[in-house]
């Protein structure tokens, strides 16, 4: 098998992480030029197209593979760089940009349980990526070789991988207590749904649908939704009277507490079951994140196999299911 040249290797990463060339030869302080000749190189090397030239630049299937081998090389990397810190502190790298170390959490983890289980892994020195995504879609960035692990709601372990249960993260509807008061004081029901307002946090966000759809029985709903990309901002838009969201418990545990929030359909939850995927490779590195991430689930999430979902409600959405008290 060939060996390939490492600078090549980053260089086609450098492409598609950043998504261009100018900005790839910026970030590796190289000219443009250099990059164009470093990735003809590789491409001749490995005898195919490795960047599909188009608007967005993608990565063909052999330029995905390429990916992935290069995420491997920084692996071993940062392998490298905490195994001689631990021989001698002060040796081995500064973390450069090109060893990051990518994973992809979703967006609700990173917004209750997941960041202060990274802390010490920080604080020794890994370079961490963190790439946020919905629960449901984070296992496309590891399935592509972007990252080398990811917090997902998907219980199928992809080919090359290991999959450890994390917990099941509570999801509840909640508003702002004079927005309930004013629009819904009766709380959330089947009758009234379809005249609130929703804060969902993409177009590929389903909680707020698979809740009520689930809560209530209903094959099938449309909801009038408004759109803020982040955990934190959708419950700040719920504060502000945006309208109703549902949200992880977590989350929103200390306003429920204060009565800032109410909890508009207190007998429902939504349990989503997560777990976390990482490439089944002997590395201290993974093995040192998901010791964290495990741990940090365990006191923060529910066991796996606590959430029910009602007869008759089955959900549309894999490991999430709604309880009903």
């Amino acid at each position: 098998m060939s060996t390939f040249d490492p600078d090549a290797l980053e260089c086609l990463a450098a492409i598609i992480e950043e998504g261009g060339f100018e900005r790839a030869a910026q970030r590796l302080s190289i000219t443009q030029s250099a990059v164009s000749q470093r990735l003809r190189a590789l491409e001749a090397q490995v005898g195919t197209v490795l960047i599909v030239r188009s608007r967005p630049l993608k990565p063909t299937p052999a330029g995905q593979l390429m990916l992935k081998h290069a995420k491997m090389m920084r692996l071993l990397r940062a392998d490298l760089e905490t195994e001689l810190r631990e021989l001698a502190p002060g040796a081995g790298g500064a973390g450069r940009d090109e060893e990051r170390v990518s994973i992809a959490i979703n967006a609700d983890s990173i917004a209750t349980w997941a960041m202060p289980a990274l802390d010490a892994l920080v604080r020794q020195g890994l370079p961490v990526e963190i790439i946020t995504d919905n629960e449901e879609f984070t296992q496309e960035w590891l399935r592509e070789g972007q990252v080398l692990g990811c917090v997902t709601s998907l219980g199928q372990t992809l080919r090359g991988c290991r999959m450890v249960p994390l917990g099941c993260m509570d999801y509840v509807a909640v508003a702002q207590a004079d927005f309930a008061r004013n629009r819904c004081p009766k709380g959330l029901s089947a009758h009234n749904f379809h005249q609130l307002p929703f804060v969902a946090f993409n177009r590929k966000d389903y909680q707020q649908h698979g809740f009520v759809e689930q809560a209530f029985g209903l094959p099938r709903v449309g909801l009038k939704q408004l759109y803020v990309p982040s955990s934190v901002g959708q419950l700040r838009a719920v504060q502000a009277g945006w309208g109703v969201s549902v949200l992880p418990e977590l989350l929103v545990r200390d306003q429920l507490a204060t009565g800032e929030l109410v909890n508009l359909a207190p007998r429902h939850r939504l349990s989503v079951t997560l777990y976390w995927h990482c490439w089944n490779l002997s590395s201290g590195v993974l093995d040192a994140l998901t010791a964290a991430l495990t741990g940090a689930a365990k006191h923060n999430l529910l066991p796996t196999g606590t959430q029910k979902t009602p007869p008759g409600r089955g959900s549309k959405r894999r490991g999430a299911g709604v309880t009903s008290a």
